[in-house]
């Protein structure tokens, strides 16, 4: 499976909305990178990434994201992680990245 990916930019807030549906895999996970610094070399402002619909995400995934962060930590910016399914929480809890990414919201299984 693959994942979905739809983003707005709100110039207001300085924030990129982000919805990500789907899986992040070793076969994908580069390619959620790449968009996610596409957006940021567009404009410089936090990711709020909605993953309501994110089903799954192995540790490339969470490599991704961790490049991801290092780059928005250039310009003193942050990553925003909403709606994560209690399997995927734990997930960020396991490997402590629930203490560098704005979790918002999570319930850990």
């Amino acid at each position: 499976m693959d994942f979905e990916f739809v983003h707005r930019l709100d110039k207001a807030k300085n924030q990129w909305n982000i919805s990500i549906q789907g899986e992040i895999d070793i076969y994908n996970s580069s390619l959620l990178k790449d968009k996610l610094y596409e957006l940021l070399e567009q404009e410089k402002a936090d990711l709020y990434i909605d993953c309501e619909g994110l089903e799954y995400i192995d540790s490339t995934g969470l490599g991704s994201l961790v490049s991801v962060l290092k780059k928005v930590k250039q310009f003193k910016g942050n990553i925003h992680l909403s709606n994560l399914k209690p399997n995927i929480a734990k997930i960020f809890k396991i490997t402590d990245l629930n203490k560098v990414f704005v979790i918002e919201g999570a319930i850990y299984e």
